[in-house]
């Protein structure tokens, strides 16, 4: 059966490019059918073009407007043909053997309807990539800094399962997706993933964690250099999957404990050096208050209008 290998790529080209290389290598090393579907995000850096000329990409979906990651997710899906779909994010670099890797555990488990792959940080370290599901309980894990030892689940070298997997390098079975209903619109970008494994958990299917498939994670956002907006935005998403799985209280309980983790970090940051207190203390307001501040969505919506 088919596998789509699906790429969401904004501003990103040389990543893009790179991820792309990466996509031909493990192409060329399966023997079951692939295909490779880029939506490009409006992007103003010659992404699209390039893609186009790529000879790894079979479809490519050049967006007039720029939409958020769970509109460009559903629609990427939309466009493709297989029976399973990697998604991928455009920073995203395949190592040898991680796509025959997904698509061995899923065949290997009927009910896993999403198998996540390791999670390197270009340096070779491991980042953090699969958890236990938000509640009250692991936000107060968290303020007690017992978050690494008891919510992190991508830990160990055998296949396990997991709540939820970050989706910068998923293989999702299609049933299974069309059985969850896929991405949910309202997340513009974060905690739509948590939101996708969420209802694929309640509808019967199961998630795997499989340190057999590597991917390099070259993230743009790390630390010190989030945008204001990110972070709003981050907040605002954790708050609507808080509040559209658990009750109101469970959401506000998560909002002040993380709150407070927040406010100690920021005051650990006025004497640490290397860290940014104020950071920190937007992180803070914006957990506080998730309705207020301008996030991506709206970046996106002046972007735009600029652009009309």
């Amino acid at each position: 059966m088919m596998v789509s290998l699906c790429v969401v790529n904004t501003e990103q080209r040389d990543l893009l490019l790179r991820g792309l290389d990466a996509i031909a290598r493990e192409r060329a090393a399966v023997d079951f059918e692939t295909e490779v579907v880029v939506l490009d995000n409006a992007s103003g850096d010659g992404s699209a073009d390039a893609a186009r000329a790529h000879p790894a990409v079979d479809t490519l979906i050049a967006s007039e407007e720029r939409r958020g990651w769970s509109a460009n997710v559903n629609a990427v899906v939309a466009a493709s043909r297989g029976a399973f779909v990697l998604l991928l994010n455009e920073d995203a670099e395949l190592q040898p053997g991680a796509l025959a890797a997904l698509r061995r555990a899923l065949d290997a488990d009927p009910r896993a309807g999403v198998a996540a792959a390791k999670l390197l940080r270009p340096d070779g370290r491991q980042q953090p990539s699969a958890w236990r599901f938000p509640t009250p309980w692991t936000a107060l894990l968290t303020l007690l800094m017992l978050h690494k030892r008891l919510i992190v689940q991508s830990t160990g070298a055998a296949t396990r399962e997991v709540d939820w997997a970050q989706s910068c390098t998923i293989l999702i079975r299609r049933d299974a997706g069309d059985a969850a209903g896929w991405w949910d619109e309202a997340f513009f970008v974060y905690s739509e993933e948590v939101d996708f494994q969420r209802r694929l958990r309640d509808a019967g299917w199961t998630v795997l964690y499989v340190p057999d498939a590597v991917s390099v994670h070259h993230e743009q956002l790390s630390t010190g250099s989030v945008p204001e907006r990110r972070i709003v935005e981050f907040s605002r998403n954790r708050d609507r999957y808080m509040r559209k799985h658990h009750s109101a209280l469970s959401a506000a309980l998560v909002r002040y404990l993380t709150a407070l983790t927040y406010a100690l970090r920021a005051a650990a940051a006025l004497v640490l050096p290397g860290h940014d207190p104020r950071r920190y203390f937007k992180h803070v307001t914006a957990t506080l208050f998730p309705g207020r501040g301008e996030g991506i969505a709206e970046a996106a919506a002046r972007f735009n209008r600029r652009r009309g």
